[in-house]
């Protein structure tokens, strides 16, 4: 832009670092009523399943209650054992720009399951969407380990990813799962469940 270098439109310069501060900030509120918005959506179709349940795509019911919530505080094992509570702490890391955790996990766990032809197909598009360095949705691992992976990945077994998966789950655990359970989306989701039940 040859208007920086000409000392008559500084206010050009200055106007316009205004005006790109003002924007981000304008997108930060957006992407926190987005969240907002989703979390709420995603909470309302899930608390009708304490009086109704309803039937998923494989005719089993879903039921949310007080006490599956409450067991997700005991480990983030439990947690991500629960299906409702995988989708509750994706949003709650979305907010967080972080989902990139529990969507790499949650790929590995996937991949453990794979049949021995599929490996490679899978290892690839595991280590190109998490694990390369220039990766869309990188993950947080060290140099070391994002090597070791790449090399894993490039002769697939079905334990490729485990140490990767192992360090990332940590992160959560250590991390955004305490977060999660201090958030208003998580004493939210119990306190209405809980209300419900004493109904």
């Amino acid at each position: 832009m040859p208007g920086f270098f000409f000392p008559h439109n500084n206010m050009t310069e200055l106007n316009g670092k205004d005006d790109c501060k003002f924007a981000e900030d304008k997108i930060h509120k957006k992407k926190q009523k987005a969240f907002g918005a989703d979390l709420k959506n995603y909470l309302k179709s899930m608390v009708p399943h304490i009086e109704s349940g309803i039937k998923t795509s494989n005719s089993r019911k879903l039921m949310l209650s007080a006490e599956e919530v409450i067991q997700w505080s005991q480990s983030l094992e439990k947690l991500l054992a629960s299906q409702s509570g995988q989708g509750v702490f994706r949003e709650f890391l979305k907010s967080e720009f972080s989902e990139e955790n529990i969507e790499f996990w949650l790929a590995c766990e996937d991949y453990k399951k794979t049949k021995s032809d599929h490996l490679h197909g899978k290892a690839e598009r595991i280590y190109e969407e998490f694990v390369q360095s220039d990766a869309i949705k990188q993950i947080n691992i060290d140099y070391q380990m994002r090597e070791a992976t790449a090399k894993r990945a490039r002769d697939p077994t079905h334990t490729s990813f485990d140490e990767a998966q192992k360090t990332v789950y940590i992160l959560m655990e250590r991390d955004s799962y305490p977060r999660f359970l201090k958030s208003k989306a998580y004493l939210n989701l119990l306190n209405q469940l809980q209300t419900n039940t004493s109904k």
